[in-house]
């Protein structure tokens, strides 16, 4: 089967402005940054700023061609590049070692990129990872990248997506996690139906603003084992998730609201889509997937998209992808980090604030 050529949503004319951060330096944020804009013409679709330090990117350019990396790399010297000085010095960075220091940096990449978004000056953000500890040794408090972005937007309702295009059949999969980082203990209390009602406004609202699905099928999980088997493996689905289903339909009548699905036969269908193993899945699966905690929702998606998924946060006045990968320590300098991911960001920034200005226009 040859892969699509497809592209997201229609393309109407203008150009996209993204601010790409290299996330810590030293983790593999730098190096699939290089990469990816080396991986095509981006000058023609979008203006690009990076957020970051040049010292750090000539460093980076030199361990990828010290490597056995045989693709195509931008010239440094046209990179347009805001080069911020962090609080604490980088000097040399240790690829694979995380500090105060490259925690400092990639906060202040970050913060840099948030106050050019919230003033006009960007339409997007594409985000490079970031180690939490980092940030944390560096005397920054929080969970993740997403909580300063909506902290910097001033926004208090938001949500934590991925999306991905299959390379087998073209299907576009997209799960929302209505918990994140929290432990799986903390779930069954975390869960509400208060949370669930903001997270389905989110999804929804994202689908038709950012995808133009104006008429939504949404699946969503159950919380137990078979989805509780009436009251017999939990009770979350009998009391509350049932009734409150059943409520949004009400609110939603334009929307197609399946659930609570049991869990383990939820991504099914989705995986059939994914790999086209079964010929009528592209068409039968859901248009986007609820799932109620971290990894109910992120097992299946990087079973099926690892190398090419998007994080991206829904709420926010602004666009925000990121690549679905960590820092990767392991491998950092070693020039053999997969920039697919990165690509992916990038192209679903520039798509959705396309489709977003073609919605408002």
């Amino acid at each position: 089967m040859t892969t699509p050529t497809a592209s997201i949503l229609p393309q109407p004319p203008g150009r996209s402005r993204l601010a790409v951060t290299l996330g810590d330096p030293a983790g593999i944020g730098p190096e699939v940054v290089l990469k990816a804009l080396g991986a095509k013409d981006w000058a023609a679709i979008a203006d690009i700023t990076l957020l970051g330090t040049r010292s750090l990117l000539e460093q980076t350019h030199q361990a990828i061609q010290r490597s056995a990396y045989g693709g195509p790399l931008p010239d440094l010297d046209s990179l347009p590049l805001v080069d911020l000085a962090p609080p604490l010095s980088l000097e040399v960075v240790t690829f694979g070692q995380a500090s105060a220091g490259t925690g400092a940096a990639s906060f202040t990449y970050l913060k840099a990129a948030i106050q050019g978004a919230v003033a006009g000056q960007y339409d997007a953000i594409v985000t490079g990872p970031i180690a939490k500890s980092a940030w944390k040794a560096a005397g920054h408090h929080y969970p993740g990248q997403t909580e300063l972005l909506a902290e910097g937007a001033g926004c208090d309702r938001f949500g934590m997506a991925f999306v991905a295009q299959s390379p087998h059949t073209g299907w576009w999969l997209r799960a929302l996690l209505a918990t994140t980082h929290i432990p799986l203990r903390q779930v069954p209390n975390a869960l509400t139906p208060e949370l669930l009602t903001q997270k389905l406004d989110l999804l929804i609202h994202s689908l038709k603003q950012d995808f133009g699905l104006s008429q939504p099928r949404l699946a969503v999980a159950g919380l137990n084992p078979h989805s509780g088997e009436g009251g017999q493996l939990g009770r979350e689905e009998v009391d509350w998730l049932t009734p409150w289903l059943e409520s949004q339909r009400q609110r939603y009548p334009q929307v197609q609201l399946d659930g609570p699905i049991p869990p383990d036969t939820m991504w099914v269908r989705p995986g059939q889509a994914w790999f086209g193993t079964e010929g009528s899945a592209t068409e039968t699966a859901h248009d986007a997937y609820l799932a109620l905690y971290h990894d109910q929702g992120l097992i299946p998606v990087k079973l099926m998209a690892f190398d090419r998924a998007v994080n991206t946060t829904v709420g926010l006045p602004f666009v925000r992808t990121s690549p679905d990968h960590g820092t990767a320590f392991d491998i950092a300098g070693r020039g053999i980090a997969d920039a697919s991911s990165m690509v992916a960001a990038m192209d679903l920034a520039v798509a959705v604030v396309r489709e977003r200005g073609r919605v408002s226009g």
